[in-house]
């Protein structure tokens, strides 16, 4: 039974959509789920307690509530969960995580939103492309979100994510950003909430404040995202071309 521990009230969503956002490439994944907690305000729902996670406590300045490094949240009003991760996962604790979680979202009929920064030196608007499981593929192709150019793997949790996807063939969604191999890029994960993200969970939300804290996202998250480029790709969440993965 997955280990998802009630924080506050059950919620009984209709057709509720899951933004996962664990930490990997960019932190992409990770700007665009806290963009969307704090801009949709959305309610601590249930720590994540799952074999392997850490167990540690974690806190935000000027509050002194201590919590789970893994947490899910919810709208009700926006139909809307979403899996916001302080930590990376360890790979021998990747595939457990997946399948904790994994049971949860069949549970709850919940359809996921996976991902994933491509690293890119790129100039401009990153490029976006959509991949997915079940009869996912049909509602990339309604938002017009493009197929990838290349042959590719995902790595790190998402990647374990969207195998446990795959093997069970319900419907889930893989998002793939152009993003700094390097640094937290927070242009890249407006681009995944702005043509990913929004469209496809029938959600408006306002990306100007993230652009305009950009340079702030970046300096708090430096530290992160480097640690998350030297750990083993089992850990870090990536896409990549196959050609460089074999």
């Amino acid at each position: 039974m997955a280990q998802i521990r009630l924080q506050g009230p059950e919620v009984d969503l209709e057709e509720p959509t899951l933004i996962e956002g664990f930490p990997g490439l960019g932190l992409v994944g990770k700007i665009a789920t806290d963009h969307f907690v704090r801009e949709l305000d959305m309610r601590y729902y249930a720590s994540v307690d799952c074999d392997g996670l850490p167990r540690i406590g974690a806190y935000r300045g000027g509050d002194r509530t201590a919590r789970p490094p893994v947490r899910l949240y919810v709208s009700e009003e926006h139909d809307l969960f979403a899996l916001q991760s302080d930590v990376p996962i360890t790979s021998d604790a990747v595939n457990t995580v997946a399948d904790c979680v994994t049971e949860w979202i069949v549970e709850a009929e919940a359809t996921p939103i996976y991902l994933s920064g491509l690293p890119a030196e790129r100039e401009g608007t990153p490029d976006l492309y959509g991949i997915g499981t079940g009869d996912a593929g049909e509602t990339l192709e309604a938002h017009d979100i493009a197929i990838p150019p290349e042959d590719g793997v995902i790595t790190g949790p998402t990647g374990a994510f969207l195998n446990r996807a795959a093997h069970r063939n319900y419907d889930s969604v893989g998002l793939v950003v152009e993003s700094s191999p390097q640094f937290p890029d927070p242009e890249a994960a407006s681009v995944l909430i702005e043509a990913g993200i929004a469209p496809i969970a029938d959600l408006e939300i306002d990306v100007q404040d993230l652009l305009d804290r950009a340079e702030e996202i970046k300096a708090k998250r430096e530290q992160f995202a480097q640690q998350m480029q030297q750990i083993g790709q089992e850990e870090s969440s990536q896409a990549q071309p196959l050609r460089m993965y074999q």
